[in-house]
């Protein structure tokens, strides 16, 4: 570990306090949907943040700094070490974190050190400290982001490229502007609005990965490396999920976890000519079909291991309706289907299910297999008439939050190689798992927060929805720190698209979370 690097600092913050009465949320039992109230006669808290005041604050550095250095990291092809197995030799997570570090430092925030962390055979993460400034106070708020990226994917626009960064109207387009490059920039603008108008504030530390996107393998290691510095973690601030739409703030309230692998069919040595072979020796594709039946049904989707599913709890189902009800047909319109023309009208790809409360379920509640590779199948252009060894799928599967990871990929494994048809050789090598996340309560001092900061800079009250993503750090914290309060929100809305082609940052909701984040910080006990 290299030897932290301290930065010192010092500023004149003005003493001089600004009052201002300020709207509450009347709880109106476990509904999302609660009642918003104008206490006029209320009086102002001591140390409130000045909703405005920390907006402004936000948006100059977004204007005048943030936006440059997202430009430079989306440059930058800090592919994840799944997707880069030489990562360490090309160097740029290294680069993306230096670069990210260098920016903080310029930022002279008052109490701030700052390192990067490498432990042996391990991908570095970024790490900063802010000293408390508030009286007795030994609590910590955690603020987590990553910096590793998804591969770049086909399907980009012409005028867009994943490492060609371009704003087109309000958004940020380039690999990783959204997923999640931004986050670290946006937590040290949120604590430098809280600086700005000397609010005290307990100790905060961030933690900024570079092996999100492979199933941060290395994460757990360094939060074992570094609990002592982590603190009494009072508030988790995760700036990596998704927003129901761009028009509020958006609570993340479940994960869904991930059990991946490459599954293997093969029956021959090298391939033969198809007229010769083929109805004698059997498929390794009609085998794969076979044998990806005994864990899906092919007809509806479904998994049909009931260990790979679980009780959706009521809260989250009602959650879910409430949701339904602010989205609407949004829920599914905001992918980018497939069409084509029947007697001149638009056909479009259908759902699997158009009813926005089981739409929302299925992609938060349920679990799904995904075909997101393979191998043995040449290109169309240089296919020939072969009848081919093997085929090799890479499978995802999504599990329900509350379903143990690394039992599912055991059952996988188990399930998908046994008996296998005609004799054949089939193998599923995993590629690790991470067991999903389901929030725990809020407290109703967040509640509120929450509530307020979507009031006040959207005009809406917060929104609560599951994401169908993982986060592995989400569970890993929630056993560490299992008082802790987690604030898991992200700028993932409506065709944002991280992962796939034409990834963009919506810059105004960016502007916006990154004050809320300062107003809930603001706001803990």
């Amino acid at each position: 570990m290299r030897p932290r690097r301290f930065l010192h600092f010092s500023e004149t913050i003005s003493d001089a306090r600004e009052k201002k009465e300020r709207a509450t949320i009347d709880a109106a039992g476990a509904s999302a949907c609660l009642l918003w109230e104008n206490h006029m006669n209320a009086p102002s808290p001591t140390h409130a943040l000045l909703a405005h005041k920390a907006l402004q604050h936000v948006s100059h550095a977004w204007d005048s700094s943030i936006l440059a250095q997202l430009h430079d990291y989306i440059a930058m092809p800090a592919k994840s070490p799944a997707f880069d197995p030489q990562w360490s030799s090309h160097g740029w997570l290294d680069k993306v974190l230096l670069h990210a570090a260098t920016w903080i430092e310029d930022q002279k925030i008052t109490g701030l050190t700052l390192e990067m962390v490498r432990l042996p055979g391990r991908t570095p993460v970024l790490l900063f400290e802010v000293q408390a400034t508030r009286a007795a106070s030994n609590e910590t708020i955690l603020l987590y982001g990553h910096m590793d990226k998804q591969p770049e994917f086909d399907g980009w626009r012409a005028d867009l490229g994943p490492w060609t960064p371009k704003i087109v109207g309000d958004k940020l387009y380039g690999r990783g502007s959204a997923d999640d490059g931004y986050a670290v920039y946006a937590s040290i603008a949120a604590i430098a609005a809280l600086k700005a108008q000397n609010i005290p504030h307990p100790r905060m530390v961030g933690l900024i990965e570079t092996c999100e996107e492979s199933g941060s393998g290395d994460l757990l290691p360094y939060i074992d490396a570094l609990r002592a510095r982590l603190g009494e973690v009072a508030l988790v601030i995760c700036l990596d999920s998704g927003a129901g739409n761009y028009d509020q703030l958006w609570l993340t309230t479940s994960l869904r976890g991930m059990a991946s692998g490459v599954l293997k069919v093969e029956v021959l040595t090298e391939g033969v000519h198809s007229g010769d072979a083929s109805g004698l020796v059997p498929s390794s594709f009609r085998i794969m079909r076979q044998v990806l039946d005994r864990l899906e049904d092919s007809q509806t989707g479904r998994l049909l291991p009931q260990s790979f599913h679980c009780d959706i709890p009521p809260e989250r189902i009602g959650q879910a309706q409430d949701t339904a009800r602010i989205l609407g047909d949004l829920v599914h319109q905001r992918f980018p289907w497939a069409h084509h023309q029947c007697d001149g009208s638009a056909v479009f790809t259908l759902p699997t299910t158009q009813d926005p409360t089981e739409a929302l379920l299925n992609r938060t509640w349920r679990p799904t297999l995904s075909v997101t590779g393979a191998e043995g199948l040449p290109a169309l252009k240089d296919a020939g008439n072969v009848l081919r060894p093997y085929t090799a799928f890479k499978l995802s599967l999504r599990l329900p939050p509350l379903v143990d990871a690394a039992s599912a990929v055991q059952e996988m494994k188990t399930l998908l190689e046994d008996n296998a048809p005609y004799q054949a050789r089939v193998t599923f090598e995993h590629q690790g798992g991470a067991t999903g996340w389901n929030a725990p309560s809020l407290a109703p001092w967040l509640t509120q927060a929450l509530h307020s900061a979507s009031h006040d800079h959207f005009g809406a009250p917060c929104g609560f929805i599951g994401q169908g993503g993982t986060i592995p750090l989400m569970n890993m914290l929630s056993q560490g720190f299992p008082n802790a309060q987690m604030v898991v929100c992200g700028v993932l809305g409506p065709q944002s698209n991280a992962h796939g082609p034409n990834e963009f940052l919506h810059l105004p909701y960016a502007r916006k979370l990154t004050a809320a984040m300062a107003q809930v910080m603001a706001a803990l006990p």
